[in-house]
């Protein structure tokens, strides 16, 4: 009777192993199932920051743009000093909202990023003593960040430094540039109409 329960037992054993393993095969492809899954909510939650983080950047332009619009200059100055407290409302709401998507970089990318970043703010320091030419360059700067055949022509060092730079900072450098450029034409508009009412003012002519 004895002999046949350890001949029983010598049995199972092997199944017993078998089964041991094809449990931890099971458990690693449920653990690996569950990063995947986490993976792709990684990614939805860092695409949805990030487009939360292009909204409040839009939003801070748009304030910014009706704050110093020629419409703001051309209200009684009651009802501007009611939407200028309105603006600044607005605007201290947005700033309070802070989101940041922080981007993983080898040595070469920083490097990459803070020579982009530094031929930004250089061309953005001279832009008021040259409106015009500072458009210009940075309209090249734009076009070495863009796939589709520019109109204009392309800054070569420039666009050689973008492409060392991280995916997402090259996405970041790109809609800086674009706020520039608008801002800068926004700026233009607003000097040549004020300069167009000049013209047309009789005293500003001195006049009468």
């Amino acid at each position: 009777m004895a002999q046949a329960k350890i001949q029983a037992k010598m049995n199972e054993a092997p199944c017993s192993k078998f089964s041991r393993t094809l449990s931890m095969a099971d458990r690693s492809g449920l653990l690996l199932e569950s990063l995947d899954q986490l993976e792709t909510r990684v990614e939805a939650l860092r695409e949805a920051a990030s487009a939360m983080e292009q909204e409040r950047e839009s939003i801070l332009e748009m304030i910014q743009s009706i704050q110093n619009s020629q419409e703001m200059r051309n209200i009684c100055a009651g009802e501007r000093e009611e939407l200028t407290l309105t603006a600044n409302r607005l605007m201290g709401r947005t700033l309070a909202v802070e989101v940041s998507v922080g981007t993983i970089r080898n040595s070469q990318q920083e490097e990459a990023l803070r020579k982009a970043t530094s031929m930004i703010d250089e061309i953005v320091k001279k832009l008021l003593n040259d409106m015009d030419g500072g458009r210009r360059r940075l309209q090249a700067l734009h076009a070495a960040c863009v796939t589709e055949a520019p109109p204009v022509p392309i800054d070569q060092k420039f666009q050689a430094v973008v492409i060392g730079c991280a995916l997402e900072d090259q996405k970041k450098i790109k809609r800086r540039l674009e706020t520039l450029l608008r801002n800068v034409e926004n700026a233009e508009k607003n000097i040549k109409i004020m300069d167009h009412q000049k013209l047309e003012d009789p005293q500003a002519n001195g006049s009468k």
